[in-house]
């Protein structure tokens, strides 16, 4: 019998460098993209795949991310006072329940293997869903819930992949596949940003896996791997051939709002979508791209 997913890990102890100087007192995660932020949609598409325990890892200057998933009595006190019922509830709405989330520390920054080893814990023995903020997807059925339901049907480990032009498997872990349907790939080798050259093909995970607990067993080494640090991609390699491992293409538009171009592109693609802001939006795009609006730099902007 295949155990449910029910519980969550969000890496969300690294440092943003590539946002600063936004994320210098600001977590990346904290980042909005129109109106919430990138750890939001995290936990909403989690949530929307019936994940019921939120595992936060988390570094020092996080603490906004505990506060956002929390209870502000004085924003409450403030809507109430102005009748504002509507917004009350809505932000009620998407509040995890008391106990459903957690957080632990990651007190040095080692590595996604390291941070994700580090919610041991928390997830125990069974298998569970991790979800790197960074990596927004767009579809008509959320992402995680696309591996939550292969998983259910396959078992073992799977990971969400998608093909990238060859010259950029560098940046991301690389799967050999095996026997291939053209939506789900058996992973039969996986390997940390290889060279182009040496790369075993051009189906790459993005920052969505559902795992079996024995991964913890092969972290546990802390064996460091590409860039000096421990690698996630390392331990799943170790799993291979001990149980079922897949790579699935998942439906939906991937960004990375890791990089900043992949950030303003998530925040116009989920503006777009969005039935109060699309249609605005959409005019003001063309305007500026028929000639008829020029865009102003900003004074002093570089």
């Amino acid at each position: 019998m295949k155990s449910r997913i029910r519980k969550a890990v969000f890496p969300v102890g690294g440092l943003g460098t590539r946002f600063l100087p936004a994320t210098k007192a600001m977590p990346k995660e904290m980042l909005t993209v129109v109106d919430k932020p990138l750890i939001h949609y995290a936990v909403e598409e989690a949530a929307a795949a019936g994940i019921e325990e939120f595992i936060f890892v988390t570094g020092r200057g996080k603490q906004a991310i505990e506060d956002h998933f929390d209870f502000s009595f004085e924003l409450e006190d403030n809507l109430k006072a102005k009748g504002r019922k509507d917004m009350l509830d809505a932000m009620r709405a998407w509040l995890p329940r008391p106990g459903q989330v957690a957080y632990t520390r990651q007190q040095e920054p080692l590595g996604l293997g390291h941070a994700v080893w580090c919610a041991r814990h928390l997830v125990g023995d069974e298998p569970f869903a991790v979800l790197l903020a960074d990596d927004m997807v767009l579809s008509d059925s959320p992402c995680l819930k696309q591996l939550v339901d292969a998983q259910a049907k396959v078992g073992g480990n799977v990971v969400a992949v998608m093909d990238v032009p060859r010259d950029q498997v560098s940046r991301y872990g690389v799967i050999a596949p095996g026997k291939d349907d053209g939506r789900l790939a058996e992973v039969t080798g996986i390997v940390e940003k290889p060279a182009p050259e040496k790369a075993p093909s051009t189906l790459c995970v993005i920052g969505r896996y559902v795992l079996m607990p024995e991964v913890f067993d092969h972290l546990a080494a802390h064996r460091k791997g590409a860039g000096g640090e421990v690698q996630l991609t390392d331990a799943l390699a170790k799993m291979i051939g001990h149980g079922p491992f897949h790579g699935l293409r998942f439906e939906g538009e991937r960004f990375d709002c890791g990089d900043k171009l992949g950030f303003l592109q998530a925040t116009l693609a989920f503006a777009l979508a969005r039935e109060d802001l699309g249609a605005g939006l959409e005019s003001y795009l063309r305007g500026m791209f028929e000639g008829r609006r020029k865009p102003k730099r900003p004074g002093g902007a570089r």
